[in-house]
């Protein structure tokens, strides 16, 4: 093999991984250029998740407000299928980060996905606002009569358990004074009040923005893309997911499963029936 040849499979071999993400040497280690050891102790998670999804480093304030909806978002009980799932995990012998898998990975479009549909729906609205050159509320007239037809809810809205999401209104706040500061611009938090004024005027009920339409409010703000708002959705419940999972695996129990054991689910198939003669009459 010649020299030029060996130079091609060794660059060949070094691109197979390439990334911008991390520089990773023996006795080295930086992310986007900054070295490990300057990093600790002078930035807070927040701030490193923002650096290796974004390849820079947010200030303060951004930071601050990232934090935010990653502590709003950490858990909700365990009558939330992820928590219930962490918890009936733990209790099978399995170790704690697979019970916490198992509780993330039914984190889908039905059950944590909401917050990455809003950032979407915003952005649609946003983006017909500014082609059309018309006010948010016309672009929702626009869009959301559509956005319903394909998916039957306006993502980010209303709560089975809350008539107000706690939440909401504290994560909107936070938006509002960061745009008094000139942190974010306060134009999705202004497009989120919209959509739920709109769907004021067409369901005839207040349906008040719930966790994930704030938290949405504040990925969009930040310039987070809408797949990038699941994944740090599920960096927040993770949190949740692991104290419950630890919490359970101390109680001892084992085989816990999602009901008590002295409730029977309700049976709705055939009624108990014979064996037909001819398959019994073949049994030895």
């Amino acid at each position: 093999m010649s020299q030029s040849s060996e130079e091609d499979v060794v660059q060949a071999m070094q691109d197979w991984w390439k990334t911008n993400i991390i520089d990773m040497q023996p006795g080295v280690i930086r992310y986007s250029g900054y070295a490990v050891e300057d990093l600790i102790g002078q930035v807070s998670f927040a701030q490193m998740a923002w650096l290796l999804t974004r390849g820079e480093l947010p200030d303060k304030a951004q930071a601050d407000l990232l934090e935010a909806a990653l502590v709003a978002g950490v858990d909700h009980g365990p009558q939330a299928p992820s928590i219930a799932i962490a918890r009936m995990a733990a209790t099978c012998g399995v170790g704690i980060n697979n019970a916490m898998a198992s509780a993330v990975n039914v984190l889908g479009d039905v059950h944590g996905g909401a917050g990455e549909q809003a950032v979407t729906l915003y952005h649609q609205i946003m983006q017909h606002a500014q082609e059309a050159r018309q006010p948010l509320n016309a672009a929702c007239n626009d869009i959301l009569p559509d956005w319903l037809a394909e998916h039957h809810f306006v993502p980010g809205f209303g709560h089975r358990f809350h008539p107000v999401d706690p939440r909401a209104p504290r994560l909107l706040a936070l938006v509002d004074d960061a745009a008094k500061q000139g942190t974010v611009s306060g134009d999705f938090a202004q497009c989120a009040r919209v959509v739920e004024d709109w769907l004021y005027a067409h369901k005839g009920r207040r349906i008040p923005m719930n966790i994930d339409g704030a938290s949405a409010v504040i990925y969009a703000e930040l310039g987070f893309a809408p797949t990038l708002a699941r994944g740090l959705f599920c960096i927040s419940r993770s949190v949740g997911i692991l104290a419950h999972a630890w919490e359970q695996s101390q109680e001892g129990q084992r085989n816990k499963g999602p009901i008590p054991r002295q409730y029977i689910w309700n049976y709705t198939g055939t009624p108990s029936r014979d064996l037909p003669e001819e398959q019994a009459g073949e049994q030895p």
